[in-house]
């Protein structure tokens, strides 16, 4: 199934997914190059929601650019198989190897990207269209993070989640 069919079928838990499901099917039909950062207004991104086995925590990553912690993930750089993007990057950004819970889209959301310099070079601002998983790991392993790209990596408790300083616009997920 294409992408653009798996977030056709995407059934959105609340407002803001169905108005971030119509501008995701806007943006790839009006662009050829969704799937790598050449597209200068929008980029395709891949994030985990990663819960432990309990599920009384979520496993979030605090992000350089965005100033604020979400879910660890990242571009699709050319990669249709979003579930394996967001498999890799929770490995990359966390030192964990979590269990998918669904194949399926657990969440949709876009957000803003203020303007940055990334590896020497200026990047404008865009949007990113993030498509998320929702996967389990063990919160007892030791977690590690890339230092060029967060500040930290940590498990918080759902009834703490609010509490900290989550990406504004990061869907409230933990809640479902």
């Amino acid at each position: 199934m294409t992408l653009k069919e798996q977030i056709k079928n995407y059934v959105p838990f609340d407002e803001q997914e169905e108005k971030d499901k119509v501008q995701f099917l806007k943006f790839i039909d009006t662009f050829d190059n969704v799937l790598t950062r050449e597209n200068i207004f929008g980029h395709i991104t891949s994030s985990a929601f990663v819960v432990n086995k309990e599920r009384t925590k979520m496993l979030v990553v605090y992000h350089i650019i965005d100033d604020g912690w979400i879910y660890p993930g990242g571009h699709a750089d050319g990669e249709e198989d979003l579930l394996s993007v967001a498999l890799r990057e929770v490995e990359e950004e966390t030192g964990l190897k979590p269990k998918v819970l669904d194949n399926s889209i657990f969440s949709i959301q876009s957000g803003p990207v203020i303007g940055h310099i990334k590896r020497g070079k200026y990047v404008s601002a865009h949007i990113h269209y993030d498509v998320i998983y929702l996967m389990e790991a063990d919160d007892k392993i030791p977690l590690k993070y890339k230092k060029d790209e967060s500040k930290g990596v940590k498990w918080i408790p759902f009834e703490n989640a609010m509490d900290f300083s989550i990406c504004n616009y990061a869907r409230p997920i933990h809640k479902n």
